[in-house]
């Protein structure tokens, strides 16, 4: 692929990237998805994916490793800060010194709002934001995008709703900031104490319609194509008691289900707590199981341009 702006390129925030650049990746997606065996094995060969988990991780960290065992390098890293120096008190200065020694690319999550960006100020190689604090998750939200275009053929033109914890949740504004460059309508549903924090989303408006609700009624549920569900983050709230008035507040179940569009997709970043019932898994709305198959062919790619100045 020519034109390839991902070499060597730092992935902190999605708002570094335009349309072009977006619908860049997803090419190289399906390309990286095409590849024999063989062949996509070459993109990374004798490379090495650091990663830095300081926060519990499923498939982000594992998708990754999976990603670049996929093309041909190797992973090693932290994916519990109490089995490294971490635990003897090691700054996040030094482990990123450290882990940029040993490897040509790195991923970092961490609690702390800004840490990704600071992290590519200390290291000589590209560092991917793997989720920092409550302000973005960027590859997710490029993973969430590809699944809508692959799914439903064309972003433009989407309904979209949005639900649950839309004050904590760093996935929905890296996903508000990539859906600006769409001509969609968005749909944030939420209880009011977690509303999205209109200072993380300023401007947003005038690029993007967005309607903000409380409940999911009949009227809403019938025109949305896509549900993006979200959990309820437990470990964000400062006051316990706050998230026990508000756990369990949407349930996306068979009488949910009955009123949506028969083809309305339902998306969900994971983990999954309660929020959608298994019984849903198994019907043709469910593609979140599919996001997460999505996300490893997408950092595939992404890890392939970056590390690869001829692109694929």
């Amino acid at each position: 692929m020519k034109n390839n702006h991902f070499f060597d390129r730092d992935i902190v925030t999605i708002k570094d990237f335009s349309r072009a650049d977006l619908e860049f990746v997803f090419d190289a997606t399906d390309k990286v998805s095409s590849l024999k065996p063989k062949e996509r094995g070459q993109l990374a060969s004798a490379r090495t994916l650091g990663y830095i988990f300081y926060e519990p991780s499923t498939r982000t960290r594992m998708s990754f490793e999976a990603a670049m065992a996929s093309i041909g390098g190797s992973s090693l890293g932290i994916f519990d800060p109490r089995y490294s120096s971490i635990e003897k008190g090691e700054t996040l200065y030094d482990t990123i010194r450290t882990m940029d020694l040993y490897s040509d690319i790195l991923v970092l999550r961490h609690q702390m709002d800004g840490s990704s960006r600071y992290a590519a100020e200390i290291s000589t190689h590209p560092v991917l934001n793997g989720g920092s604090g409550s302000e973005e998750h960027p590859t997710q939200a490029m993973l969430d995008l590809y699944t809508m275009k692959k799914e439903k053929k064309n972003i433009d033109g989407l309904k979209i709703c949005i639900l649950g914890d839309l004050k904590y949740g760093r996935t929905v504004y890296s996903l508000l900031y990539g859906l600006v460059h769409y001509n969609v309508e968005i749909y944030l549903v939420s209880p009011p104490s977690l509303r999205i924090r209109q200072e993380s989303i300023y401007g947003l408006t005038e690029k993007l319609k967005i309607s903000e609700l409380t409940e999911l009624d009949d009227e809403l549920l019938s025109k949305i194509d896509v549900l993006y569900v979200t959990r309820i983050q437990r470990e964000r709230f400062p006051d316990i008691q706050e998230y026990e008035k508000v756990k369990g507040a949407y349930i996306i179940d068979s009488n949910v289900l009955n009123r949506l569009k028969s083809d309305t997709s339902i998306m969900h970043p994971m983990p999954r707590i309660d929020e959608i019932s298994k019984n849903i898994d198994l019907t043709k709305n469910a593609i979140y199981f599919k996001q997460v198959a999505y996300g490893k062919e997408l950092r595939a790619a992404l890890l392939a341009l970056v590390l690869n100045e001829s692109g694929l």
